[in-house]
């Protein structure tokens, strides 16, 4: 088993810090097929997940976040690189004057990648429906 502990401050306020927080959620269960719950409290929440191989918590609160997960075998050799990727992806956001509209700008980016990457799904998802005879 590997752990990931990442803490990251922040001067978004809870509202802004849950709202980030609950589509982040939202998302990693599209995207990641991770399960989430998400557990709102009084001055901090709870998002746990869970997905083969994967599970933590990140703690939501006015002024940080924290993310504690523990990888499987098979994930855990990829420790490094999952824990840069979050790190680097959570330190950009948090960097931007409007972290929700970023991340949201960063998922558009993200979906016109795997369009341009799989043009022939592109042009069979445009394909007009056969007609009935």
């Amino acid at each position: 088993m590997a752990d990931i502990h990442i803490v990251r401050e922040h001067k978004l306020g809870l509202a802004q810090a849950r709202k980030l927080a609950f589509r982040w959620a939202e998302v990693a269960e599209g995207k990641l097929a991770m399960e989430c719950t998400y557990e709102e409290g009084k001055t901090s929440d709870t998002v746990r997940f869970e997905r083969a191989g994967a599970s933590g918590t990140l703690e939501v609160t006015k002024d940080h976040f924290t993310l504690e997960a523990t990888l499987g075998l098979l994930l855990g050799m990829f420790r490094a690189r999952i824990e840069s990727e979050i790190v680097e992806n959570l330190d950009s956001l948090l960097a931007q004057k409007e972290p929700l509209k970023a991340f949201e700008h960063g998922l558009a980016r993200h979906e016109a990648k795997k369009t341009v990457k799989h043009p022939a799904k592109q042009h069979e998802a445009k394909k007009a429906p056969a007609k009935k005879k």
